[in-house]
Formats: C-alpha cells, structure tokens, sequence
C-alpha cells in the first residue's frame, strides 16, 4: 500500500457513484485518460477488473462491492480532517479538558474558571486531578491539556508562563487564646504548627528557608493536603503557614485569622504548564489565553 495513491481512492469512489470513467474525470477535474489510467493501476493493485462494462454503466465487482466500505471510509477521515476546524469556538465547543493542578488551585482557582467556562462556553467540561510525578508524561501524550502550579522539575518540551506571583501568610484560629494580630517571632515559635506537603505548590520553599534561617517550628501535625487544613486550625490552637490567596478563600469558609509571618518567606510563581506538542492546538491556546485572562488580577 506504499504506492497507493489518493487520487486512485477518489477514481475508485467516482466509478463507483456514477458507474461511469467519463462523469468521473469530470467530477474530479481530470481528463478521461487519466482517470483510465488510475483505474487500471487499481485493477493491478487489487489484481481484480473492479469494474466491468455494461449495458447499465461500469458496475463493480464483488471485490469491489466489498472494497468499497472500507475505501469510502479511508476517503471520508481524510475529507473530515482537511475540513476539520483551525478555530476553537467556545460557544458552540464541545470538549472535555483535564487539567492537573494543585488542592490549592482547586479551591481558589478552579470556582472562577468554571463560573466563567459556564457563561462564554457552556458545552466545555473540565477534568481535574492532582499533580503527580507521572503529570509530565500525561502533558505530553495529550492525556492532560495543561498543569497549573508550581513545577519545577519539567524539563525540555514544556511551554510555561506565569500567571501570579504568591506569597506566605499564617492562619490562625479567630479565638486563638494567645494569637492577635502579627506575632513576635518568639510569640510564633512558642506555638504548635501544622506542616503540609503536597507537589505541585510552592510549600517546599517553606521549610528549607526557615532551615537556612535557623528557624524550628514545634510540628505537631502533617498533612498531605491543604483541604482540611481550615477546620483542624478553627478547631485548634494550631498555626500553619499558607499561600495568601488560600488564606483569603479559607478565612470566608471557616473561623480563622491571616496574620503577617515574623520573618521572611520569597514569593513563588503559580504558572500554567502545557506540552510543545500541542503549543498550537487551538483549543489548548484557547484554554491557556482564558485562564491567563481569569487569574492575571491575582498577584501580590
């Protein structure tokens, strides 16, 4: 099948409709001989005549007859993806996204989006699961359209652009017997602290700066999520160190306090993340300029 051509599909096809080699050249823009020549070729391809001439035209042998779905169908996938949309229409989209993010993103970032998804592109769904080690391998098989968080580690082949910087807050419960306001460094050492590891965040900056600081937190709890972070510090007296954006959304959803830390911690940048493979696939680009457009306004 390396020398089968398309044009001999289209011949095939055209015999095949119009039971005739002259309607064929014309309905294809060829000249009679041509389309004569493409049919023979066939007939040696397939070693069979396919067509044979009759008082009702040029009908199609039972090879043909059985070639036929198969041919058609090979011509129809190549019509569909020569007529196949270069724009991505939100409005009229249907489509299903998979992104993978961080807990984090998923309580402050993911409500906005899907508010918005539902107002410009109601048929767009959205599939979200966490950042994993094997997230690069799914942004290049196509398996996942985009990352959004902080990923470091990805290598060669990764488009990346930053969408906000963050920074570091405390929370604190609203009713904490010793906590007000911002805590003296002695005040905030003197408590029992909350650590949370996730991937995907800019949390690991966290203990390796206040490792170089010379800083020891009493860590009375480890957690793997930031999700239920909120309620274990409303209902204790426990503080955790958390992005400010999350801090903000947790204060509106449970009784806790932000407070200023009492030593410095760097910003880190949130950024999307997408594979070179689809840099130019219009529904990736769409995705990429909407939730850089949605979350421009979230920086420090």
């Amino acid at each position: 099948m390396a020398k089968f051509d398309l044009e001999w599909l289209q011949v095939f096809d055209g015999i095949f409709t119009s039971h005739s080699v002259s309607r064929t050249a014309e309905r294809l823009g060829l000249a009679q001989a041509t389309v004569s020549i493409a049919l023979n070729k066939l007939r040696a391809h397939f070693d069979d005549k396919l067509f044979i001439r009759t008082s009702h035209g040029m009908e199609p042998t039972p090879r043909a007859q059985a070639l036929h779905p198969q041919l058609a169908a090979v011509l129809a996938t190549l019509e569909a993806a020569r007529l196949a949309p270069t724009e991505f229409v939100p409005s009229e989209a249907k489509r299903e996204f998979s992104l993978c993010m961080t807990d984090i993103s998923e309580v402050v970032l993911l409500p906005r989006l899907m508010n918005h998804l539902r107002r410009v592109a109601p048929k767009v769904s959205v599939v979200a699961e966490k950042i994993t080690p094997e997230s690069p391998k799914r942004l290049e098989s196509g398996e996942v359209d985009m990352a959004i968080g902080f990923m470091p580690h990805l290598e060669a082949g990764f488009y990346q652009k930053t969408l906000f910087t963050q920074n570091f807050v405390c929370l604190a419960a609203s009713n904490h017997p010793r906590i007000r306001g911002e805590p003296t460094r002695q005040a905030f050492l003197a408590e029992a602290h909350i650590r949370v590891s996730t991937s995907g965040t800019g949390h690991t900056i966290v203990d390796k700066t206040l490792a170089m600081q010379g800083v020891q937190r009493e860590v009375v709890l480890n957690l793997s999520s930031f999700l239920g972070v909120a309620r274990v510090v409303a209902e204790t007296e426990l503080l955790v160190i958390v992005p400010k954006m999350l801090g903000m959304t947790l204060r509106t959803q449970e009784q806790v306090q932000i407070l200023a830390l009492p030593f410095d911690l760097p910003s880190y940048a949130v950024k999307q993340h997408w594979h070179d493979r689809f840099h130019a696939e219009p529904g990736n680009i769409w995705l990429r300029r909407t939730v850089a457009d949605l979350f421009r306004d979230f920086s420090d």
